[in-house]
């Protein structure tokens, strides 16, 4: 791939980004937004969030403990760092750092 090409390609892409993210804003300009659109805007982000947390704990293995152990502590670092801070990025990244650093140094 030329760079010429590879240019090209970031730039439909990036176009193609901007607008399916402002075409929703250009078609609801003047207009109530639509009751089925404000539901799904209330339900989507929880529904999201449960299919991550299916999808990640899906490998878990119960076998032996450093299989399950280190995702349930995480788990719980998420839980509570979300209820203490209402903030989905901090308690994200806890998570994360509180999994990796228990794989990593202690299982």
């Amino acid at each position: 791939m030329t760079d010429l090409h590879a240019a090209a390609l970031i730039a439909v892409i990036a176009l193609v980004t901007m607008a399916l993210r402002f075409l929703p804003f250009l078609i609801f300009r003047n207009r109530k937004t639509p009751a089925y659109i404000a539901y799904l805007g209330r339900v989507l982000p929880y529904s999201i969030m449960g299919m991550l947390v299916v999808y990640c704990l899906r490998g878990v293995s119960f076998a032996n403990l450093s299989g399950w152990l280190p995702a349930l502590i995480s788990c719980a670092v998420v839980v509570i760092l979300h209820l203490w801070r209402r903030n989905t990025l901090l308690s994200i990244i806890g998570g994360t750092v509180c999994y990796m650093l228990l794989v990593q140094l202690i299982f």
